[in-house]
C-alpha cells in the first residue's frame, strides 16, 4: 500500500466520532491517558486514525460496557506491555476475564430475577384494575373480590407496599 492510499484511508477525530459514537473530547482523553494514539498527523497537525484505532477505540467501549473503568483499561494495558511473554500476558487477561464473566453472570441472574419479580407482581396488580372497594393505599386487600387474591400470595414487589414504615432514629430531626 502506498503511503497515498494508506492516508487516504485515514480519518479525523471527527470521522473517528461519528463512526464509534464517542465526542472528539472522549477521543482526546483516551489520547491524554495512553489508550488511543493517531496513526499519523498531517502536517497542518490533524490526528488521523486508521482502522487499527477504529478497534482500539471499539475494544475500550465494550470494556466500559463490561463495568471496567478508564484507569482500570490503563492498568490493563500497563499490564499486558509489562509481562515478558505474551502468554504471561494473556494469563493475566484471561484472569481478568474470567472474574468479569462470573460477575456479568451473577448479575444476569440477578436480573432474570427482578424479571420474575417485576412480571409476577405486574400480573397480580392486573387484579387491581376490578377492584371498586374504597379503602387507603396502604391497606392490604383484604376484601379483594378476585378468588385468586386468597389463593396466591402477594408478590415481594407489591407486599412492601403494604409494611408499615418504622421511624428511623435521627432522621428528620
Amino acid at each position: 500500500m502506498t503511503s497515498d492510499s494508506k492516508q487516504s484511508t485515514r480519518i479525523k477525530i471527527g470521522e473517528l466520532a461519528r463512526k464509534t459514537g464517542k465526542t472528539a473530547r472522549a477521543l482526546h482523553l483516551y489520547e491524554e491517558m495512553g489508550l488511543l494514539s493517531p496513526a499519523e498527523r498531517t502536517t497542518g497537525g490533524f490526528r488521523l486514525y486508521g482502522p487499527d484505532e477504529l478497534a482500539r477505540v471499539s475494544w475500550i467501549s465494550k470494556l466500559q460496557d463490561m463495568g471496567f473503568s478508564l484507569p482500570q483499561i490503563q492498568d490493563l494495558l500497563a499490564s499486558v506491555e509489562a509481562s515478558r511473554t505474551a502468554p504471561k500476558a494473556m494469563q493475566s487477561v484471561r484472569e481478568l476475564f474470567r472474574t468479569k464473566l462470573d460477575e456479568t453472570r451473577a448479575q444476569v441472574m440477578r436480573l432474570l430475577q427482578l424479571e420474575r419479580d417485576l412480571a409476577e407482581s405486574l400480573g397480580y396488580l392486573e387484579g387491581c384494575r376490578v377492584c371498586n372497594e374504597p379503602h387507603a393505599p396502604e391497606e392490604v386487600c383484604s376484601s379483594c373480590s378476585s378468588d385468586r387474591r386468597h389463593d396466591e400470595p402477594t408478590p415481594s414487589l407489591v407486599a412492601g407496599i403494604h409494611l408499615s414504615p418504622r421511624p428511623v432514629s435521627g432522621v428528620g430531626k
